[in-house]
Parts: structure tokens; sequence; C-alpha cells
């Protein structure tokens, strides 16, 4: 972990070295439009409309059921990101088949419909890779092959055509030791060189469920910030529990409550369960801090009477 930071600095003061400080999005003022693209080394793929009805991606026609949903996901990260100057974001679920890969193309796609940004979705689950199959795909050469062989980025990057402003990088070939390709030197630098080269740009990387391995929690501290997708019906309480404590060091934006069908008691306790824990959280580390301050008072109190008796004898 304290590698990875010192290379993120290094590099963050390298480029600040070489052009100066990059001002957070918040302090840029009101953001202009993105002139439309027009792909030259990025392969555009067609996919048909069918695949994405087929495949529940409603955000590509703002006309489908649920399109409303991944708007107002899409308005509540944008705001949070905004405000901060954050430019990637992390989407994981406490277990496997929970719904995070088809939230984070939803909220790619919803965040690429915003004129003045352009999204980058990264498949980062190399042990099962994913996106590509929701665009109807064949696996496709990406970060594994960018990691392992280094095979140039402008060689795996993919734009499904019809989808502005939105481009996916896949997954590639299972890799057993993912966890270790995703605290790798080579990827630092490719989370680095991600974020600084486009200001408009926000990347979204779909992580591993945090319960399943070690790859999420260990390229986490890569990220500015972090989405939990919960499922109502199959993600038990103490699951999310444990994956928002496990969590705790990333910036956890919030949860999102996956095939909801209804406002049921568990559902309910599920999808309020981050802002408890956030609070028990918080309050434990401000206990803590507490605790800290009272013994190291109490440290200096006994030194002083040590010394106070010492002066009399």
């Amino acid at each position: 972990m304290e590698r990875i930071k010192q290379a993120l600095e290094k590099a963050r003061a390298d480029r600040m070295q070489a052009g100066g400080p990059v001002m957070p999005l918040a302090a840029r003022g009101a953001p202009s439009p993105v002139d439309e693209i027009h792909y030259s080394q990025t392969r555009a793929i067609a996919v048909p409309y069918e695949t994405l009805r087929e495949q529940r991606i409603v955000a590509a026609d703002s006309a489908r059921p649920f399109a409303d949903s991944y708007k107002i996901l899409r308005t509540q990260v944008l705001q949070r990101m905004t405000e901060n100057g954050w430019k990637s974001l992390a989407i994981t679920s406490a277990g496997p088949s929970e719904g995070k890969t088809l939230t984070a193309i939803n909220l790619g796609i919803g965040l690429a419909n915003e004129v003045t940004h352009t999204v980058l979705l990264v498949d980062a689950d190399l042990r099962a890779p994913a996106v590509h199959r929701h665009f109807g795909l064949e696996p496709q050469p990406g970060l594994s092959e960018y990691l392992t062989e280094n095979v140039p980025l402008t060689d795996l990057l993919i734009n499904p055509a019809g989808i502005a402003r939105f481009v996916v990088l896949p997954g590639g070939r299972p890799l057993a030791n993912s966890a270790e390709m995703l605290n790798s030197p080579r990827m630092t630098r490719l989370v680095e060189e991600l974020e600084s080269r486009y200001r408009s740009r926000i990347i979204l990387f779909d992580l591993p469920p945090v319960l399943e391995s070690a790859d999420t929690l260990s390229f986490s501290p890569q990220v500015d910030a972090a989405l939990l997708v919960v499922e109502e019906g199959k993600t038990t309480v103490d699951d999310a529990q444990r994956a928002i404590e496990l969590l705790r060091k990333t910036r956890l934006i919030g949860t999102v409550l996956n095939k909801a069908r209804k406002l049921t008691v568990e559902a309910t306790e599920t999808a309020n369960l981050s802002d408890r824990l956030f609070d028990t959280l918080e309050h434990s580390r401000r206990l803590n801090r507490a605790f800290k301050a009272l013994r190291g008072m109490k440290n200096s109190l006994r030194g002083w009477w040590r010394r106070v008796r010492g002066r009399g004898s």
C-alpha cells in the first residue's frame, strides 16, 4: 500500500512540476460542452439495439423504463465528484451476481450523456471479466494484456458505436494473480495517466466483489471514491456490513439498491445500512481520538506529579 501511495505522490508531483497544479473540477467554473468526438484510434464496434435491450442497458435510451433511476444515480454521483474534484470511481459489490457490472455500465453511459464529460469504463474484474458480454462481444484483449504483455492502450479501447463520449477498456483474459496485477507499478502508472490526460474524463472501474477476493481492497487506494452495489433479497445485512467495514478506508460515497421491486422492511434496512454504519464508524473514530487525547493528558499529569514529588523529596 505504501509503495502505491509513494508512486502516486511522485507522479502527481512530476505532473505539477511540468505543467503546474491541476485545478479541481469544482474550481474551474461552469464546465463547457465536450466537442463531438471522432475516434481515430479507438475501435468503434456496432452494438445492436436489441442487444442493449436484452442486456438491460437502459441508460442508452432515455425512453426505457428505469432510465430515470440511473439519471438520479448519475446526478448524485456527479455532484459528489464535482464538489470534491474527483475523477475516478470504483464500483463493487459485497458478493457475486449482485449487479455491479450492469450498474457500472449504465452509470457510465448516463455520465457520458452529460455533454460536459467523457467516460472511460475499465473492466478491472480480472478474475472474471464481464463488461464485454453485456455488449454482446466475444472476449477482447484488454487490461490483462496491457499489464502482462505491454500491449498499447490504444489497441485495446472500444467505443460501442452510437454511444457518444463512452469508451470501454475490456478486462482481457482472466488472471489468477489479479490482485498482484492490480497492485503493480504498471497499473499505478496507468491510473495516473488516465486521470491526467483529459480534464473532462471520468474513469469508472468495475471491480470484483469485495468479499470474494483481495483485489478490490488492494486497488481501492488508487481511486478517488467507491460505490457499493447491494441486491434486494440476496445481499444480507451482515454481508453489506462486512463490505462497508472493509471499505472504511475508501471514500465510499453510497450504496445502490439493485433489483428492488418494493420497499420492504428488509430492503429499507439494507438501503439505509451504509448511513448507519458511516455514523457508527465516524463515532468510533471520534471516540478513539478522544481516548488518545485523554491518554495523553493522563501521561502528562502523571509526569507532572512525579516531578512535583521529586522536588518535594
